[in-house]
């Protein structure tokens, strides 16, 4: 998807995305005391935790590249953290990641369950 988006935040142009997918945002910049999740959505049933990463261009590597097993795991635990908070252990639920790239012709990809 290429879109014309000027001024916004990375998450709100993700969040604007995935509700174009037909997602609910329950919330985006969400913070606990192990860390920071950018967007927790409804896909169905299913509460997916999004991280995402942007880059005006390619001249520090692909947005995606920042997404490492450090990370990987951090997510993992903020999202544990929440799920305990909410008393939802049991909910489904899957970590995908969104990549932009770009300034103002934007490159938007969704990476659907980034631990499969």
């Amino acid at each position: 998807m290429k879109a014309q988006i000027y001024g916004k935040s990375s998450e709100i142009i993700a969040s604007n995305y995935l509700k174009e997918k037909g997602y609910k945002i329950i919330a985006t910049n969400y913070k606990n005391k192990v860390g920071e999740i950018d967007v927790i959505a409804l896909d169905k049933d299913i509460l997916v935790f999004v991280e995402v990463k942007s880059r005006e261009t390619r001249r520090f590597g692909d947005p995606l590249e920042a997404i490492d097993e450090q990370k990987m795991f951090k997510l993992k635990c903020v999202a544990s953290a929440y799920l305990k908070k909410l008393h939802r252990l049991d909910a489904k639920c899957r970590f995908d990641a969104i990549a932009i790239l770009g300034k103002e012709e934007l490159e938007i990809r969704h990476i659907v369950d980034i631990f499969n």
